[in-house]
């Protein structure tokens, strides 16, 4: 655990996010009743209430939420648009979606409390990670469907910061407004920062004309090994928060001043952690699954939504920072992204903590999976640092077996490693795609 804060420890809303344990489970029971009540309007949950037995009343305790159906993102989709809605259509102040396969959005809703609460969930994490008022914000989201732009662009209202809504893409416009309008603080996804990055180390933008001082990333997984890269070529401290629309947005959890885990947002939601094959309970501590509910939704009330996020809960809620609610770990990979190469289960992040273990390596790599003949191969494509080219073949030859041993030490697996010139692999402005899995397909 940290022992000291990364920046000076304010809380946003200290009457919830310090509230003493057991007034918090009180809130939470009572909450959790009023969840299924409001759930109980939506016909998904209105058959499998009744066969089960379920009404308000029912839920005595908080293991009670086991008593409740799962929710899964093709839920969602069978019941598109609105089958979840629980309030009539002049209730619903916004609409925002989720991209979906197949072509169509996965919907969801807000009433005016339910943006207004949002607004805060977001401004307590933005607050934990240094926000100020005096401060201006350059958000590099998207602002269309994707929750993240409106989500952070609500709480760093609800502080008083000043935002720059520029939205994600042109490099070179968001460079040139950090020069002109010098703010402090940056919000984007982490491999969107790192092309931002590349562009500074590169000499395109003197790191002396831009102010920064914080970064709040989002919007997919990133490694411990990703923020020091970021942090030491940029200069500045990266922030993880947590969240996913189908729950409610940004602002689910959010890293305090000491940066020892992210701290759920109790008094709002449940979390579990479950066995994603079993779909059975793990205890504190375990990694597993995460199942979410929300508790003060209103206008898209889900239960125990299956997020495909792995991660784990910290039993222990004592943080220095005075917040009382439990904290979660990184998102490690997420149950639909997982590879199974030759029987052995890897996650991209552990491929990309191994790599960020070799200085002579880019924080840019592709994963392609390949099967050749009957055994799965792997390539893992990997940008060298400018001037590395111009080494001895033999030196090369010693930072390819430097990767493919750092691999093997977190996997168990070797993997073929392709060394490839800088600025080679695509960059991505919004969620990066790190993984081609061409087992599936044939030419």
């Amino acid at each position: 655990m940290n022992t000291k804060p990364i920046v000076e420890n304010r809380i946003w809303q200290p009457d919830f996010e310090c509230m003493p344990v057991g007034q918090l489970r009180a809130l939470q029971l009572q909450r959790l009743r009023e969840a299924v009540a409001r759930c109980s309007r939506v016909p998904f949950y209105c058959e499998q209430f009744a066969a089960a037995g379920i009404t308000s009343d029912s839920i005595r305790s908080l293991d009670d939420i086991r008593r409740l159906p799962f929710t899964t993102k093709a839920d969602l989709r069978d019941s598109y648009p609105l089958g979840f809605l629980a309030v009539p259509r002049d209730c619903v102040a916004r609409f925002q979606g989720t991209s979906g396969t197949t072509g169509k959005p996965t919907w969801v809703a807000y009433t005016k409390g339910d943006v207004d609460n949002w607004a805060n969930m977001c401004a307590r994490f933005l607050v934990a990670g240094g926000l100020r008022p005096e401060h201006t914000v350059q958000i590099s989201f998207g602002f269309g469907l994707f929750t993240g732009g409106f989500g952070l662009h609500y709480g760093i209202e609800r502080v008083g910061a000043a935002i720059i809504p520029l939205s994600s893409g042109n490099s070179e416009r968001q460079l040139m407004t950090m020069q002109d309008l010098r703010p402090e603080v940056l919000i984007c996804t982490p491999s969107y920062a790192l092309k931002l990055m590349d562009t500074v180390l590169a000499g395109g933008v003197e790191r002396a004309s831009i102010a920064l001082e914080h970064a709040h990333f989002g919007g997919e997984p990133w490694t411990e090994s990703m923020r020091e890269r970021i942090e030491e070529g940029l200069g500045i401290r990266c922030w993880n928060n947590y969240g996913l629309a189908e729950v409610q947005g940004p602002g689910v959890s959010g890293e305090c001043a000491y940066r020892n885990g992210m701290h759920i947002q109790e008094d709002q939601f449940i979390f579990e952690v479950i066995d994603p094959d079993t779909l059975e309970p793990l205890p504190d501590g375990e990694r597993g699954e995460l199942v979410v509910t929300p508790l003060c939704r209103e206008a898209f009330p889900v239960t125990r939504y299956r997020t495909r996020d792995i991660g784990v809960i910290y039993a222990d809620g004592d943080c220095p920072c005075g917040r009382t609610t439990r904290r979660m770990s990184r998102i490690m990979g997420r149950t639909d992204d997982m590879l199974i190469i030759r029987g052995v289960n890897v996650f991209p992040s552990q491929i990309e903590t191994a790599l960020m273990r070799v200085k002579s390596v880019a924080p840019h790599y592709m994963i392609e999976v390949t099967r050749p003949a009957a055994m799965d191969e792997v390539t893992v494509h990997i940008e060298m640092h400018p001037g590395m080219f111009s080494d001895s073949m033999s030196e090369l030859q010693a930072v390819k077996a430097a990767i493919a041993a750092a691999i093997a030490s977190v996997t168990g697996l070797h993997m073929n490693i392709n060394l490839v010139q800088p600025n080679t692999l695509e960059r991505f402005e919004g969620k990066s795609r790190r993984v081609k899995d061409l087992r599936g397909i044939s030419f």
